[in-house]
């Protein structure tokens, strides 16, 4: 997972402490409410420049910290692959 990607989400979860946020860390479990999680979609949104898919918005994206960073790395990929248009 990207460390500006970490820094971001650990933010968000009030129950994370101390503790070191690993790919299958359950951010429910860590404090990641539903109101929370509409905050964090749109600070990744602006932190990476990126606009994640409407179908990837839901409970399996945002379940732990590695589905929601392969959701975000992967339309990262997609839009460093796009042809320039500039």
């Amino acid at each position: 997972m990207d460390p500006r990607f970490v820094e971001l989400l650990a933010t968000y979860l009030r129950f994370l402490g101390g503790r070191e946020l690993t790919p299958g860390s359950a951010l429910r479990d860590l404090g990641l409410d539903s109101m929370q999680a509409v905050e964090l979609l749109f600070a990744i949104e602006d932190a990476f420049e990126v606009t994640l898919p409407e179908e990837a918005l839901n409970d399996t994206t945002f379940a732990t910290a590695g589905s929601l960073w392969a959701t975000v790395s992967s339309v990262i990929d997609g839009q460093s692959l796009a042809p320039d248009l500039a």
